[in-house]
């Protein structure tokens, strides 16, 4: 019987592979961790810090000297910064060199509501509490409800989206009628928006009232802006 050499190479290379992978698998799993790399998106790191990142990534540790990657369950690690109320979205990793690695995305406040509790409201509409460590420049909103959020949620993202309002919105307050009141950063007049609806025709109407005022030099005149009515604006001077 003729003996076919190839197989039995093609099997020995076989078994060899698979040892040395098992080999290569359990050593690396016995390696503790070297070092750990937190990674913020947009490289920023406004609201939680990257020792608070670290705190929550070895959790009991006091550092991660003699912390054996196999004792790490990536996935608990995750949920565990996901739950925290400063981050958005978190993904967590092991390299084959030993470090630990978190990408970290946090979460982005548009408004900051001022009252008995003062939070922000983040860009999905929902409550994040203030951080101790940055405070963002965003408008300010006053004399509302938290059941009042998802009713001013759409305006509070029409400011963030427009360059214009953001950088002159500072205040938006609601009255006893449930209409809204802005204020603005460079002129003391109020602008009466009214209720949070027909948003697009309205800062429309704000835009071409304050380029023909600007114009006229007329802006620092007035003391109401009534937006509430359609396709016009009424404004009412001072004194």
């Amino acid at each position: 019987m003729k003996v076919n050499w190839n197989y039995i190479k093609a099997f020995a290379l076989l078994v060899l592979v698979v040892f040395l992978y098992s080999f290569s698998s359990a050593r690396n799993k016995r390696r503790n961790l070297e070092r750990i790399e937190v990674h913020f998106t947009n490289d920023e790191n406004l609201y939680i810090t990257e020792t608070a990142v670290n705190k929550l990534l070895i959790q009991k540790h006091d550092s991660v000297q003699n912390l054996a990657k196999e004792t790490l369950d990536l996935k608990v690690i995750e949920n565990r910064l996901d739950t925290d109320e400063m981050i958005e979205d978190a993904e967590v990793y092991l390299t084959v060199n030993g470090r630990l690695e978190a990408v970290i995305s946090q979460r982005r406040p548009i408004a900051r509501v001022y009252g008995n509790e003062s939070y922000y409201i983040d860009v999905n509409g929902k409550h994040m509490p203030l951080s101790t460590n940055y405070s963002a420049r965003v408008p300010f909103i006053k004399s509302i409800e938290e059941e009042h959020i998802p009713e001013v949620y759409p305006l509070v993202m029409k400011i963030d989206k427009d360059e214009f309002l953001k950088e002159h919105i500072t205040l938006i307050k609601r009255n006893q009628k449930g209409e809204y009141v802005l204020e603005m950063r460079l002129y003391d007049f109020e602008i009466l928006f009214g209720e949070a609806n027909s948003i697009e025709n309205k800062i429309k109407n704000l835009k071409a009232f304050y380029k023909k005022a600007l114009l006229d030099n007329q802006l620092g005149t007035y003391k109401w802006v009534n937006l509430k009515f359609e396709n016009q604006v009424v404004c009412t001077k001072k004194g």
